[in-house]
């Protein structure tokens, strides 16, 4: 992997948190701020209701603003949307870097802990995940490239750097992107999946995709206490 984890931890931050500025406000930093709490205010309203059902006056009702203030900060509800994608993976960054991540220097302990930071993580944003999954088709097209563009190099090339990084892990670069690329869809399978499963033994079902991953890698788990 070129570079320390550090450096691609902080790399994934400043593509979520420089993304280009929506609406008209000129403050970068209050407008930043304004729209992650109408992501946060508007979650809910859009979680329940759905994208179409929810009105902008919905949305603006929720986040306690006029429709005015509304839209000093967004330019229309299909921007709402796409800042929940940036949001979901600036809340995912945070979580691993609370939780120390960084600090792992083992490649395979350091997969494994990721695996099992995003699995819980993921299973925690049930609501956003699946949100972001059936509605995402409602993206417009410019936005849907950019969401695209930020699930490529954020989250599925977070798995292609931990893979690089794992020696004798005998992957060209095409399989090791399609390994990549099948870690990002099981870290998120609880999520997706989970209304089947019994939802009471959530630790256990972690346990069994870790293992599952690490057998298609070809890979030994660390013990509990490496991960």
């Amino acid at each position: 992997m070129s570079g320390s984890i550090e450096v691609q931890l902080e790399e994934m931050h400043k593509r979520v948190t420089q993304h280009e500025i929506l609406g008209s406000a000129l403050d970068r930093e209050l407008t930043e701020k304004r729209q992650r709490q109408i992501v946060e205010s508007a979650s809910g309203v859009l979680f329940e209701k759905g994208y179409h059902r929810t009105s902008i006056r919905d949305i603006a009702a929720a986040c306690g603003m006029s429709m005015g203030q509304l839209y000093h900060y967004i330019s229309s509800k299909d921007d709402i949307l796409y800042l929940i994608h940036v949001y979901s993976q600036e809340i995912w960054y945070e979580h691993l870097r609370d939780a120390g991540f960084q600090s792992i220097t083992d490649p395979v302990a350091r997969l494994a802990r990721a695996l099992r930071l995003s699995l819980e993580f993921i299973e925690g944003h049930r609501q956003l995940y699946l949100f972001l999954y059936t509605e995402s088709k409602h993206l417009e097209r410019e936005h849907l490239k950019l969401v695209l563009e930020l699930d490529d190099k954020n989250v599925v090339g977070f798995y292609r750097h931990l893979l690089a990084d794992i020696p004798g892990l005998e992957l060209d670069a095409a399989r090791r992107d399609t390994a990549a690329n099948l870690v990002a869809f099981i870290v998120v399978f609880l999520a997706l999946r989970g209304w089947n499963l019994d939802t009471s033994r959530i630790s256990a079902q972690v346990d069994f995709l870790m293992e599952f991953v690490f057998r298609g890698l070809g890979l030994q788990l660390p013990p509990a206490s490496e991960r």
